[in-house]
């Protein structure tokens, strides 16, 4: 059993945001679910039979997916990053998940998927730029990317070039 997991706070839609998440991504797979009993009621709200956990794994990470209610949002101060080999990766899950997306959070890599949930879409290689000892490189990197939405390789490249 993996040590620590992250619990996704949902409404109602666990389910549907599961799905999603499963399709997008090739390994990927569904575990155990859970529902809502009659004990608790008065606290959760929630009809007997009606889905409470979902367990999932993506790329070999577990989650758990909660029907909660409507009490907590997800916002940007969490995110999950997914590192791309190449731009077609990067097109790709950017793609995917800005699918009916907030059009208006998306900035540097960064996006919101349509449950709200945020994630930074990164290439491999901007990580290495970025960790480079010339600051002017790492500075003209910085200054090209703080400009896009989804990261574009190229533009980065040659950006990092150019010093």
């Amino acid at each position: 059993m993996q040590k620590i997991s992250s619990c996704l706070w949902f409404d109602n839609n666990a389910e549907e945001a599961v799905q999603f998440y499963v399709s997008i991504f090739k390994n990927s797979k569904i575990g155990n679910v859970t529902h809502y009993g009659k004990e608790g009621y008065e606290i959760h709200k929630k009809k007997e039979g009606t889905v409470m956990t979902i367990d999932f794994e993506i790329e070999g990470q577990k989650f758990l997916a909660l029907n909660g209610g409507p009490i907590f949002r997800f916002n940007e101060a969490i995110s999950f990053q997914i590192y791309c080999e190449n731009q077609d990766e990067v097109d790709y899950y950017w793609g995917k998940l800005t699918e009916g997306g907030d059009k208006n959070a998306q900035v540097c890599g960064w996006l919101k998927d349509k449950f709200g949930v945020s994630w930074q879409v990164v290439p491999n290689v901007l990580v290495k730029m970025l960790q480079d000892k010339d600051s002017k490189k790492t500075e003209n990197v910085m200054r090209v990317m703080l400009q896009m939405q989804k990261l574009d390789i190229n533009a980065l490249t040659k950006a990092y070039e150019q010093s």
